[in-house]
């Protein structure tokens, strides 16, 4: 599919705040960007970092007042398979050594303190695919999507409490119960297509069968139209803006849409 990304950032920075941001489309396998453009108002000086082994970009400047930061690109995202439940949970031997760290607790997935309750809910079921979509199934049935509950500090035993919290928090309780079932499991930010209202998107993908499969607890917008832009353990590896000092959102507009294989050409 190939889908045209845009965010348009508007930000009020204190003096000589340094920044990291990250709103660039993934370089992976599978997906590839065609063309991309980055405007910065008014122009600084930026360090464009490479594709780490994510295939995440990032960039870094310092900024001082309102900037806006507009980031505009056309996507192949490839063909986006749903998880099957045939998928297999691999053998931690067999494992690259990269997923390992997707398998223990971070910072917002304290998957050491749901060990108990994910092997009595899911430990019946089939490893691998159908236990993943069986804790997506439970998150869409026990947790409501509600704006303005959780914040920044939520971790998903907070959300496992409250039963209610927004795309990051359904993503963080996916991400533990799939790491306590021993499913390496990653948080994913995304530009989502027919995602409403638009905005960027907390999602996760898990690795089984030899690949990281994408998933969505919300079920908001479909896996087809996702396009990735940071990946890590959880929220605090893929926030879209890092900065030195305090500074404060302006505006701030996500917009995706599909484009036919002649305009992208």
């Amino acid at each position: 599919m190939h889908l045209n990304v845009r965010a348009d950032l508007v930000f009020d920075f204190s003096t000589g705040s340094e920044a990291i941001v990250s709103v660039q489309a993934a370089h992976s396998p599978d997906q590839t960007v065609i063309s991309e453009r980055l405007i910065i108002n008014p122009g600084v000086d930026i360090v464009q970092d490479l594709a780490d082994v994510r295939g995440e970009r990032r960039f870094r400047a310092r900024f001082e007042g309102e900037v806006s930061i507009v980031y505009e690109a056309v996507v192949d995202n490839g063909l986006r398979i749903a998880l099957p439940p045939s998928a297999r949970k691999p053998n931690w031997l067999h494992l690259p050594q990269d997923v390992l760290q997707y398998l223990t607790p971070s910072r917002y997935c304290p998957s050491d303190r749901f060990l108990p309750f994910a092997n009595r809910e899911f430990g019946a079921i089939q490893d691998g695919g159908a236990q993943v979509l069986a804790v997506l199934d439970w998150i869409h049935q026990h947790v409501d999507y509600t704006p303005g509950v959780s914040n920044v500090e939520t971790t998903a035993e907070r959300t496992f409490v409250d039963r209610a919290g927004v795309c990051r928090d359904f993503s963080h309780l996916g991400i533990t119960l799939c790491r306590a079932l021993n499913i390496p499991a990653r948080a994913v930010s995304a530009y989502a297509w027919q995602l409403d209202p638009p905005d960027f998107h907390a999602v996760f993908e898990v690795y089984l069968d030899g690949g990281w499969w994408l998933v969505d607890p919300t079920q908001l917008a479909p896996v087809e139209g996702f396009v990735r832009i940071g990946i890590g353990r959880d929220a605090a590896d893929i926030a879209f803006l890092t900065t030195s000092g305090f500074c404060q959102s302006v505006s701030q507009s996500v917009t995706v849409n599909r484009l036919s294989d002649a305009a992208a050409a």
